[in-house]
């Protein structure tokens, strides 16, 4: 009776057991959902920060551009003014000496006038002397209006510099604001970044306390069926000894359901897992007997790291059993042992995929494979 009720005691642990991994594992999945999202979310905003770099560094080239252009311009319009000034000089005093030879013609003129003609000698002197009267009055007229033609022009030209010269100015404000925006842009962009990384490490340490959180409810909840199988079969203890096979060693897990991993390179089943492994790895049920290879001395019988519950054999010549991740060991350090003696029982201790049982074969302190001495 107090038997059964042991079993039902250890049944409900581990469907209690049950419902708590699968919450954890509800809870990892959401993490890690939420870290592939959030790492896709910073790739695509240091993408597009990434493009306004781009973008802001075209815009200061535009800028410098622009700026140049309109040192240029502006020494294009001053060049401008000082023609356009030249030019106005020159109407100027054209103007004045003008006025000038008009004054002294008319007002003196009739005179004058008269004089040359009256010292004409012949009819061709006084044609003449008419002709340079006339031809100077035409001159001046002549070259006032040329002048003033050149001014007008010099004046036009230099209205449609400045007209270029303002507009350029607006080009390049405009480009100012637009280089603030992309720097304002960019630095939300590294705030949202800033954020996201912040965001993915908290996610990352959360992860890791459910992952490690998990490991150990799967660790208590291996040990807590082990223990069922234990108390529902009456295996609590060493079984009878049982010797099976061939070869130099007995077969140190008869009851295996599979070899899980053989001897040599293998892919990491587990993070922290060795590549290289040295032994035989014998996938078997919780409680499933483990035996002696061959028989010899206890060495070591305990806990030990990543191996879980070990034991350690020597038999002599240089030979050595180590068996890995027992769920019980029914022997201790310095006790003698016989070939096939039930010494422990399959388990999942230490770091561990599943139950089974690693075998391992050392030969002068190298390890070797073990289906050599089966």
């Amino acid at each position: 009776m107090r038997k059964n009720r042991m079993i039902s005691f250890v049944l409900v642990l581990v469907m209690c057991m049950c419902m708590t991994t699968q919450v954890e594992a509800s809870k990892i999945s959401d993490a890690k959902e939420k870290a592939k999202r959030l790492e896709n979310e910073k790739k695509e905003a240091e993408a597009e920060k990434a493009s306004l770099a781009k973008e802001l560094n075209n815009i200061l080239a535009d800028v410098e551009e622009m700026e140049e252009k309109i040192n240029k311009k502006e020494e294009e319009i001053t060049l401008k003014e000082e023609e356009l000034i030249n030019v106005k000089i020159d109407e100027n005093n054209q103007y004045e000496d003008m006025k000038k030879r008009i004054k002294y013609m008319y007002e003196n003129g009739n005179a004058q006038f008269i004089e040359i003609l009256l010292e004409s000698k012949t009819l061709s002197d006084f044609l003449n002397n008419a002709e340079y009267i006339s031809t100077i009055s035409e001159y001046d007229r002549d070259m006032l209006v040329k002048f003033q033609n050149v001014v007008k022009t010099v004046e036009e030209q230099e209205k449609v510099l400045q007209a270029e010269y303002k507009e350029m100015e607006q080009m390049q404000d405009e480009l100012i604001a637009k280089q603030e925006s992309v720097k304002q842009m960019i630095a939300s962009k590294n705030a949202e970044i800033s954020d996201l990384k912040a965001e993915i490490g908290d996610n990352a340490k959360k992860l890791a306390a459910l992952e490690k959180a998990a490991a150990e409810a799967a660790r208590k909840k291996a040990e807590a069926a082990a223990a069922a199988a234990a108390a529902s079969s009456g295996n609590s203890g060493a079984g009878a000894a049982v010797v099976s096979g061939n070869g130099t060693f007995t077969h140190p897990c008869p009851g295996l359901t599979r070899i899980s991993s053989t001897f040599g390179w293998r892919a990491q089943p587990l993070p922290g897992a060795s590549t290289n492994h040295k032994g035989m790895d014998m996938a078997a049920p919780t409680g499933t007997p483990i035996y002696a290879a061959a028989s010899g001395t206890v060495v070591s019988a305990g806990y030990s790291g990543n191996a879980g519950n070990m034991l350690v054999i020597n038999h002599g010549g240089g030979l050595q059993t180590i068996y890995m991740h027992c769920h019980k060991l029914y022997v201790s350090a310095g006790q003698k042992v016989s070939k096939g003696q039930n010494v422990g029982a399959v388990g999942t201790t230490g770091n561990s995929t599943g139950p089974h049982l690693h075998f391992q074969v050392m030969s002068n302190g190298t390890p070797v494979n073990p289906q050599n001495y089966l």
